[in-house]
């Protein structure tokens, strides 16, 4: 429990981008399988986009689950420092920030106003929401992780 309190409130910032992750994971994850069955694509873009999504989450909930249990934990292994993190956030920050970008000039129905609450438009919005939320998650966790080693000692 002393490695918990010690961690600070990063570990939770983790958490929040692997439940996020988890979200997007399962959306994208159906929304191929259904347009697999089915072989209704808007384009062969929007299906890489997906594509995309999906492997973002896939390596979102990895590594942001073994950096929430290594902080946890107290690890003091390479793959546990700070600057090993950092890279993680700022490689996933573009990895996000790219596939959110893309799918917000890519996803075709402009804001769903009229459309029924279960539907093609809702769900694209929600891939790209959710991908604009892990980029900003990913941003704010390295902005806190950079932050970390500074608050640690702080000037008196």
């Amino acid at each position: 429990m002393a490695h918990f309190i010690k961690a600070h409130y990063h570990p939770f910032l983790f958490a929040l981008m692997t439940l996020s992750a988890m979200a997007e994971l399962g959306l994208t994850a159906f929304l191929i399988s259904a347009g697999n069955e089915n072989g209704t694509w808007p384009s062969p873009r929007y299906h890489a986009l997906l594509i995309l999504f999906l492997f973002n989450a896939v390596w979102t909930v990895a590594f942001s689950t073994a950096y929430m249990l290594w902080i946890v934990d107290g690890a003091v292994h390479l793959l546990a420092s700070i600057a090993s993190s950092v890279i993680w956030l700022l490689i996933s920050s573009v990895l996000w920030g790219t596939a959110a970008g893309i799918m917000h000039n890519t996803r075709s129905g402009g804001n769903c106003a009229r459309v029924p609450p279960i539907s093609r438009c809702r769900q694209s919005l929600t891939v790209e929401a959710l991908g604009w939320t892990e980029f900003g998650l990913c941003l704010i966790t390295m902005v806190r992780c950079i932050r970390l080693p500074a608050s640690r000692f702080p000037f008196e």
